[in-house]
């Protein structure tokens, strides 16, 4: 029971940070374009492509 005197009080103290955060992110615009990110990996840089006409068919071979 002892223990509820701390932890209550604690556990207050971490909520009231918790949403200290969110308002602060609200406002510094974390959330206003939300779209943008869930997108970006859809339009993803194609790698280039090796070009293997270089390569001799000793080396190709070996590999």
């Amino acid at each position: 029971m002892e223990s509820l005197y701390f932890l209550v009080p604690c556990a207050l103290v971490f909520i009231a940070l918790a949403v200290k955060a969110l308002f602060w992110a609200i406002n510094n615009g974390q959330y206003d374009n939300l779209d943008t990110e869930a997108h970006r990996i859809l339009f993803d840089a194609e790698q280039p492509k090796k070009d293997d006409s270089a390569k001799t068919d000793a080396e190709k071979t070996a590999e």
